[in-house]
């Protein structure tokens, strides 16, 4: 009869090294047993304990320095943002702490005050305000906008601690992009396609549209609340990144209904927005009447403001 695997009550909370193993009376061939999986260089976690992204940030801090704090992305998930925070596991050291490369996580040496630091979610994680300037500082523009949408809508950040934060360090690496990103951000966007729809056009030179607005009909009653809208023109933006039956007929049935009620409604789709944005922008254009020099005129005068903005 085959002896039951030792499973050390204090090994099954989370996981652990190789060290803590041995002080809990196993050596290293137990840990190759089906009872227990590898979570990283040295680092173990019980099979009982179901696989997640807290579990390899667990497992990631019994290797990191005390004084290393997770950013990027993976700082962003741990806030709260609806982002993938493992692939890679994001990680910021102090300059000068002296320590070593870290396999299969991407290290950041940089300067790390402590008031850039935040307790988020029992880890050691950048602050929301240093999250989003760290990553303002490697995205575009509109993808910098897609990050501080998601911080906006979803109450981790603070639009106005936020410029606060980028006025204090105005000669910061990413501070640029994260005034800008700030400034054309929209608190009421619902999805990162909704985002990259809006700044599809603003960047075009086409005015900013409203967002997540409650349309009624004739009687009051509520009809839809599209993605985008521009109200003098009686013109809705929806980004249809649906495929499922029962969604498209819905979908169907609402567009019917502003028809009806005397709106007009635009659909695009992530093809659209991704691989067409010429299309996109002459669509919109048309829709509100207006002449590619106007909006040429009209993507100067943004720029103008952003630059002003950026340099005050």
């Amino acid at each position: 009869m085959p002896r039951k695997p030792v499973i050390p009550v204090q090994l099954t909370s989370g996981p652990f090294t190789l060290a803590d193993a041995r002080r809990a009376g196993l050596d290293r061939w137990h840990l190759e047993g089906a009872s227990w999986r590898r979570s990283g260089p040295s680092t173990y976690v019980w099979v009982g304990l179901t696989e997640s992204p807290t579990l390899r940030l667990k497992a990631a801090c019994l290797r990191l320095p005390a004084v290393a704090a997770f950013s990027g992305r993976t700082a962003a998930w741990l806030h709260g943002i609806d982002i993938e925070p493992c692939d890679p596991i994001e990680v910021t050291i102090p300059k000068g702490s002296g320590a070593s490369a870290l396999s299969g996580l991407v290290v950041r040496r940089a300067a790390l005050p402590e008031s850039d630091i935040a307790l988020v979610r029992s880890l050691r994680a950048t602050s929301i305000n240093r999250t989003l300037r760290d990553l303002c500082s490697r995205l575009s523009l509109t993808e910098a906008v897609v990050v501080v949408d998601a911080a906006l809508h979803s109450q981790v950040a603070d639009p106005t601690a936020l410029e606060t934060y980028a006025s204090a360090r105005s000669h910061r690496g990413g501070v640029v992009n994260l005034r800008r990103a700030t400034h054309l951000a929209e608190p009421l966007a619902e999805s990162p396609m909704e985002s990259r729809l809006r700044m599809l056009l603003v960047l075009g030179g086409l005015p900013r549209p409203q967002a997540q607005v409650s349309l009624l009909d004739r009687r009051g009653r509520f009809l839809a609340r599209p993605d985008l809208y521009y109200p003098d023109h009686r013109l809705a933006l929806e980004y249809d990144g649906g495929n499922h039956r029962d969604r498209l007929v819905e979908d169907n049935r609402r567009q019917n209904l502003l028809i009806s009620a005397g709106y007009r409604l635009l659909r695009f789709t992530a093809g659209d927005i991704h691989s067409r944005p010429e299309i996109v922008e002459a669509q919109v254009r048309a829709a509100l009447g207006m002449s590619r020099g106007g909006v040429r005129r009209a993507a100067r005068r943004l720029l103008g403001l952003q630059l002003t903005a950026t340099s005050s």
